[in-house]
């Protein structure tokens, strides 16, 4: 069985003093419910100062990026160590790092196998955008993203992952997939493909979430799909009634 996992992407939101308060009003509610795998991930300025809130909890701490080299003159940068000092989780290849930043597969795959190195458990975002979608290349797009982001891991190192299919566009513009739709990407584009590479075992224990305009209405009825494990939470993360709903939808 496959543990809920459902994370929140802060994204460029809240500053030091107003994480500190939504994490003080959260906490509580998220540590209720031990069931699913809670995970925040708060800009890099808050990491350290959320990190010491969220000590002596089961709730994860995860960064939004960060780069493959471990240190060197990569100004603006943060490395995979000064990420494992504070964090469990790293989010990577997230379709805004993809569209504004130019993050390729290639460099999506050298990050993965810098934070696996660092221990850290990388969060692997893959979707199609609207123009894909409209054209029919869902199947391509999230097939090669998962192959050339995925490629050269250890076998042993896949069932760590945690993956998101996340449509380009339904994220952030309250046009979410249908479940059974965002089932059919999964298990077809996501799972097959991760079988190929690392075998069926691996493929069925990594755990894959849905993101793109998760809401505490819509969010029970993509944890009912059979291959849906949970949720990678935008806007609606930075509520606390919103976001700890969408966590207790996870427990079924």
């Amino acid at each position: 069985m496959r543990k809920p996992f459902v994370a929140g992407n802060w994204k460029m939101n809240k500053t030091i003093e107003q994480a500190r308060v939504l994490i003080a009003d959260m906490v509580p509610g998220l540590q209720a419910i031990p069931e699913v795998e809670r995970v925040i991930c708060p800009p890099f300025t808050s990491l350290l100062a959320v990190s010491a809130m969220l000590a002596g909890t089961e709730i994860g701490l995860g960064a939004q990026n960060m780069f493959w080299e471990n240190s060197g003159a990569y100004t603006g940068e943060i490395s995979p160590g000064m990420v494992a000092e504070l964090c469990k989780y790293v989010i990577l290849g997230h379709s805004e790092r993809r569209t504004y930043f130019g993050e390729k597969d290639v460099t999506v795959n050298r990050k993965v196998k810098a934070a696996l190195a660092n221990a850290v458990i990388p969060i692997v975002c893959v979707g199609e955008t609207l123009a894909e979608n409209e054209a029919g290349q869902t199947a391509a797009v999230v097939t090669r993203q998962i192959k050339e982001g995925l490629q050269g891991l250890e076998p042993a190192q896949a069932p760590t992952l945690v993956i998101a299919y996340e449509p380009v566009w339904a994220i952030g513009t309250g046009r979410a997939a249908t479940a059974e739709g965002a089932n059919q990407v999964i298990a077809a584009y996501v799972r097959k493909p991760l079988a190929e590479l690392y075998g069926e075992v691996a493929a069925q224990a990594v755990r894959v979430l849905y993101g793109g305009s998760v809401t505490a209405a819509n969010a029970a009825e993509f944890f009912r799909q059979p291959d849906i494990d949970g949720a990678l939470v935008g806007g609606a993360s930075l509520k606390t009634p919103d976001f700890t709903a969408i966590v207790q939808a996870a427990v079924g």
